[in-house]
């Protein structure tokens, strides 16, 4: 029996003058996060810069941002200001299968990332080679549908629960837990199959890339001082994204079915500073990225310059 038919969120507060301010800071972030990725992804584009493999991903992670945040963030800002922060039973399966879908994506992404890195460091001289389109291609479908089996799984876990109440999540999105805590039956079976699901994704990636990044920190002492700071300008950036976004992700999913009044915070961390970051990280830390955008808006804003004066 399922008599719920729509959920209430407690959101970040129930502070009214916290919750305001909440909203003009995470406006801020949000545009940002829109902002950011759109700007990456216009500069690989414009600049026809697919032809490598490391704007090609990256491109890709800048969209998987935008539609990760916005999964919750706009839905979170608008409850800012809401009495009421409600959302139907659809819309929060949709939610929760969203923020995995996306989630699980960026995560086989910047693991794929990782592995370009890797061979274009460790394997220069085959790098054309083992990164050609066909297997970009491949390895980005990939990502996709390994994101798609990871979420569809989690929501049907959650689908087949019984919910009659109450209908109150202490969260500002539907997430596996919040919503597991509601359920009218023994979860203990589901919460130990959602934290096997999504622990070993988590940690298994993120052991794949700090495996990863050691060998490659390890080759670099054959490369020149130039190659070497080169190639750490580039990982650095990698593995600033890996911290930000690993640290959170696995303090939520690699643990039993509990929740914590600290979930919230650290859940922000992961849907809304991490997608806000990575542009200012790959731009920032990221010589290539940078000089990319300074030779094609340069260009442009030099061109159409000319054209005004005309």
């Amino acid at each position: 029996m399922n008599n719920v038919t729509e959920f209430i969120f407690w959101g970040l507060s129930q502070n009214l003058e916290v919750e305001e301010v909440c909203f003009v800071v995470f406006s801020f972030f949000y545009t940002v996060i829109l902002l950011g990725n759109v700007l990456i992804m216009l500069t690989v584009y414009v600049g026809n810069l697919f032809k490598v493999p490391m704007y090609f991903f990256l491109n890709y992670l800048s969209f998987v941002d935008i539609c990760y945040s916005s999964v919750t963030a706009p839905k979170m800002i608008v409850d800012l200001l809401a009495k009421s922060k409600t959302i139907s039973y659809v819309g929060c399966m949709l939610q929760l299968f969203g923020v995995h879908f996306f989630g699980c994506t960026e995560i086989f992404i910047l693991t794929v990332m990782a592995y370009d890195r890797y061979v274009a460091i460790c394997k220069p001289l085959h790098y054309t080679t083992i990164m050609d389109r066909g297997r970009c291609n491949k390895m980005l479908l990939g990502t996709w549908i390994g994101g798609f089996l990871h979420s569809i799984i989690q929501v049907a876990l959650v689908v087949q629960l019984p919910f009659c109440g109450p209908n109150e999540i202490d969260h500002y999105f539907c997430d596996v837990h919040p919503v597991l805590k509601l359920a009218c039956t023994d979860t203990y079976v589901v919460g130990v199959v959602v934290t096997a699901n999504s622990g070993t994704i988590a940690l298994g990636s993120f052991v794949i890339l700090i495996i990863s990044y050691t060998i490659i920190l390890i080759s670099l002492r054959k490369h020149s001082a130039e190659g070497r700071r080169k190639a750490l300008s580039t990982c650095g950036s990698h593995i600033a994204v890996v911290i930000i976004f690993f640290g959170p992700c696995t303090f939520m999913y690699m643990r039993p079915d509990t929740t914590f009044s600290e979930d919230k915070m650290v859940a922000v961390f992961y849907t809304i500073i991490t997608p806000m970051l990575n542009p200012l990280i790959y731009t920032l830390r990221n010589a290539e990225v940078k000089n990319a955008m300074k030779r094609l808006w340069g260009r442009r804003v030099f061109s159409k310059a000319n054209e005004s004066k005309r």
